[in-house]
């Protein structure tokens, strides 16, 4: 699974005019983790508090012409300000990509960047050969969820203590988080489980979320 191009990343999800998407440098690592911090403050603590940290840049996330890396991180930037990111992960053994994370400033959160960004996942995950592109949302707030919803994405599962946030000053809680996926192989490249290797429970479960066609 070999990471687009950028011209292929901005042929494949054009932006609003005066929007694009660049590759991240090493410049970009200090202001990128400093816009985070500000537009997501609850980041602080949990599964994506690494990217609040240089190192976790400089060891996973492509960079400059590296190619050969897991994590890619594209800023969005309007003229020179950086307005957002979106970050994913590919995981080449089993041709899936994971949607990690994405943060737009709050001044342009209505030019519709995560839609964009989720659009441009989907493209990318399709062009590398992925069959499986999934993500968690939060259940603090109901916008991401319908976003998902509306792009196509399946609520999979809930995830029970999955991760930390920061609920008030200094209480730190596990918190439930929403899963969600979608295909993006053929129909014919997945091979439905045999009812008889599911328990009842699994195959109930089973059969609401993929009934038999």
């Amino acid at each position: 699974m070999q990471w687009p191009t950028m011209d292929e990343i901005s042929a494949m999800t054009p932006l609003p005019e005066g929007y694009r998407f660049e590759r991240l440098r090493r410049a970009d690592i200090g202001p990128l983790i400093e816009a985070i911090r500000e537009w997501f403050p609850s980041v602080s603590v949990g599964a994506a508090s690494c990217y609040l940290t240089e190192q976790f840049y400089l060891d996973k996330v492509v960079m400059d012409a590296e190619t050969d890396k897991d994590v890619i991180a594209l800023l969005i930037k309007k003229g020179d300000e950086l307005v957002g990111m979106g970050s994913w992960e590919r995981e080449s053994a089993a041709m899936t990509l994971y949607a990690r994370l994405g943060v737009i400033a709050p001044a342009h959160r209505g030019a519709r960047m995560a839609v964009l960004a989720m659009e441009l996942g989907e493209k990318m995950g399709r062009a590398m050969g992925a069959g499986f592109i999934y993500t968690l949302a939060t259940m603090k707030m109901p916008q991401m969820q319908l976003a998902l919803e509306r792009a196509g994405y399946q609520l999979i599962g809930f995830m029970p203590g999955y991760d930390r946030e920061e609920v008030s000053p200094g209480v730190v809680k596990r918190v439930f988080e929403a899963g969600y996926a979608k295909r993006l192989a053929p129909a014919e490249e997945f091979l439905r489980p045999e009812d008889k290797n599911m328990t009842p429970n699994a195959k109930r479960l089973f059969d609401i979320m993929f009934p038999p066609e």
